[in-house]
């Protein structure tokens, strides 16, 4: 019989439905049941693409005499961790500070007011790992409440107290120098692998905030040893087994330290972030392998994560047949039958052996440069491409007629921001119409379906189900940045107001009016043990520094210096930490590097169906310019950047400024070019 998880939408607690645990969605019928009951909350945590999650639950969740003990004894909680990011982060820090690591699937145990006292990560269904087994726990937990309930609600109260402790974000004067980004650089830089990229060992997660930050710090500086540490990175990730070399698109890590074995999902977040990061490299250097992996992942994600309707799914599991990896690996024996006499030259390219790199089989990886694999086969290096690419097509037809790994079709207002900005701009740098029109369209039908009548956001969606979940704070800031982007390439209004809207309202629901900076939640969210304002880097962006930049460029756009007050403000605060852990926080160092860098503001009047605004804007964006906004229309706009500017001589016209001080406006390409340079 399902349990009370049947009326939810999310795919990973459908996955639970059938479990003999009477599992409860968090909501106030299973919190009033356990204060009523006086029974401890057994809370567990993970997401539809995680490995570790499905081993639990097939070991101890669909065991009937594990659950059994689970119903007699608690009221079991099963959460969505990326429906409920707020619960994730309080109960994340929880298990931190209690056991200095965290993970998925969590396991939390909890009073029955909500408040945690003990938890852990993955437990075994008998003892092994030097943990005790899952029952055992149980057990043990169950025996202290009995016995030791005082010392358990002591504890409890203690890591609330902890959990309660709220960033101050009050800033310090006239710390944003450009020299604190050298101080960040030596201290990534001693992290640095300088034979594989990235920073430190295994499992390897891709850097994609750090390498943001370096190629923005490199356009401004022009610091060798930052170009080296991004590109080494970005070329490593792009020939390793992380990069799905058939499909396009990367997994979420590397188990191990050259970026070959990975853990097998495939997160949208992910994909966005390093789509943006590829292009921007492109942008940088003109290498053709940045803008190839760019393509790439971006025609992965249109061909396998979105739905009719725009909106994009949220992540692709590990597991395909219950084995992780087994949808994306091969045997050498299946690349002869499949490829004939193409099959030598692939797998001297993607390192196909009979014995195989992992398990026994072969995941796709290239350590073979084009001209040395040319030169092997005697052919040039046109022809390689040409019938690798023939033989790409035909293993990944072949491999589509597999059983796909589980797809969570669940579209997040956040991460589809993510990807939203990377689209759109992957449209504007390449001239590909396609993106830009996928970007559109995203747009539209996270207005039509994620907004509400008086403006607000949610944060889910799937098919044939409403939206639901009041949209936090990274719904707000990840889809503000994703829509300037999106405006910056259409130059249609409405993104832009609607950016300014989403502005307006992270200022009035989420501002930290004592402290500084931004809750992760709004001030009419669900009452939980606390508030979060989470300041790191994760595996996305951190809201707070995501915010903040939001804020800075809308404050050029609208001369709004209140704007770049209250991010400015967050920035300088944070000083300490982005020197002495730049990994930690890339994000906020990117929005230093905008502060710092006396941004650009450019307005060009002109029609943007005649060749001469076009070619304005091509200028504008034939190089990496991260510390510049654009607005493009008439002086009858309602941007404040356009008002009341003219044209001259009837020709396209730009302003290039600073903080509303403006050049000579300029007609030609050439003379906004060197505007741009100065």
């Amino acid at each position: 019989m399902p349990n009370k998880l049947a009326q939810e939408t999310s795919p990973y607690l459908l996955q639970h439905v059938d479990n003999p645990v009477d599992w409860y969605p968090w909501g106030e019928e299973a919190l009033h049941k356990a204060r009523q009951e006086d029974k401890l909350i057994l809370l567990s945590i993970g997401y539809a693409a995680c490995h570790w999650c499905h081993v639990m639950a097939h070991e101890s969740f669909e065991d009937p005499t594990t659950a059994k003990y689970m119903n007699e004894h608690f009221i079991n909680v099963k959460v969505d961790r990326e429906e409920r990011p707020d619960l994730d982060a309080i109960y994340m820090q929880a298990v931190v500070a209690m056991t200095g690591q965290g993970g998925w699937p969590m396991t939390v145990f909890l009073t029955p007011d909500g408040r945690p006292f003990y938890g852990g990560t993955y437990f075994p269904p008998a003892p092994r790992y030097g943990m005790p087994s899952f029952i055992q726990l149980m057990q043990g937990i169950v025996n202290a409440w009995e016995t030791k309930r005082q010392e358990i609600l002591q504890s409890a109260g203690d890591i609330t107290k902890h959990l309660r402790r709220t960033a101050v974000l009050t800033g310090e004067d006239d710390v944003l120098t450009p020299t604190m980004f050298g101080k960040a650089t030596t201290v990534l830089a001693q992290d640095f692998d300088h034979e594989r990229g990235g920073f430190g060992g295994a499992p390897k997660f891709p850097p994609s905030m750090t390498l943001e930050y370096l190629l923005q710090s490199f356009v401004l500086h022009k610091d060798s040893r930052i170009l080296h540490m991004a590109e080494t990175t970005l070329k490593k990730m792009a020939y390793g087994g992380m990069y799905d070399q058939l499909g396009g698109g990367f997994a979420r890590y590397a188990t191990d330290i050259n970026w070959l074995v990975p853990h097998f999902e495939k997160m949208l977040y992910d994909n966005a972030l390093l789509a943006r990061v590829y292009l921007h490299a492109y942008q940088v250097t003109q290498e053709p392998l940045y803008r190839q992996i760019a393509e790439e992942t971006l025609d992965f994600v249109m061909r396998e994560l979105r739905h009719e309707d725009g909106g994009f799914y949220s992540s692709y599991d590990a597991d395909s047949e219950g084995e992780e990896g087994k949808f994306y690996v091969w045997s050498a024996a299946e690349i002869n039958a499949h490829l004939g006499e193409d099959a030598a030259l692939f797998k001297l390219y993607y390192d196909v052996t009979e014995q195989g790199n992992w398990e026994g089989s072969n995941i796709l990886n290239r350590k073979k440069e084009l001209d040395e694999v040319a030169w092997a086969s005697k052919m040039s290096e046109e022809k390689v491409v040409e019938r690798l690419a023939a033989a790409k097509q035909k293993l990944y037809d072949i491999r589509a007629q597999r059983i796909w790994p589980g797809l969570d079709d669940k579209v997040l207002t956040a991460w589809n921001g993510l990807m939203l900005a990377a689209f759109a701009e992957a449209g504007r740098i390449l001239k590909r119409h396609d993106y830009t029109e996928t970007a559109v369209l995203n747009a539209q039908f996270l207005y039509k379906t994620m907004r509400t009548a008086n403006g607000r956001l949610l944060r889910t969606w799937k098919a044939d189900s409403a939206a639901k979940y009041n949209g936090y704070l990274e719904d707000y800031a990840y889809l503000a940045d994703g829509l300037l982007a999106l405006y910056q390439t259409t130059f249609d209004e409405q993104w832009f107001t609607w950016a300014h809207e989403l502005a307006e309202m992270m200022r009035t629901h989420f501002y930290d009016t004592d402290h500084g900076g931004f809750f992760d939640t709004s001030d009419d969210h669900e009452a939980l043990i606390h508030r979060p304002k989470d300041l790191q880097d994760n595996a996305v962006p951190s809201a707070n520094a995501m915010a903040a930049q939001v804020l800075l460029k809308l404050s050029l756009y609208l001369g709004n210096s209140k704007y770049w007050e209250l991010a400015e403000t967050a920035v300088s605060s944070l000083y300490g930490a982005m020197v002495q852990h730049p990994n930690a926080f890339a994000h906020w160092l990117g929005a230093a590097v905008f502060i710092t860098s006396q941004p650009q503001e450019l307005a060009i009047i002109g029609d943007l169906s005649q060749p001469d605004t076009q070619a304005l804007l091509d200028t504008t964006f034939a190089s990496f310019r991260p510390n510049l906004v654009v607005a493009t229309g008439d002086a009858a706009s309602q941007i404040p950047l356009l008002t009341e500017r003219t044209q001259l001589n009837n020709k396209a016209t730009a302003y290039v400024c600073r903080r509303f001080v403006c050049q000579q406006p300029v007609n030609t390409p050439e003379s906004l070019a060197n505007q741009l340079a100065g």
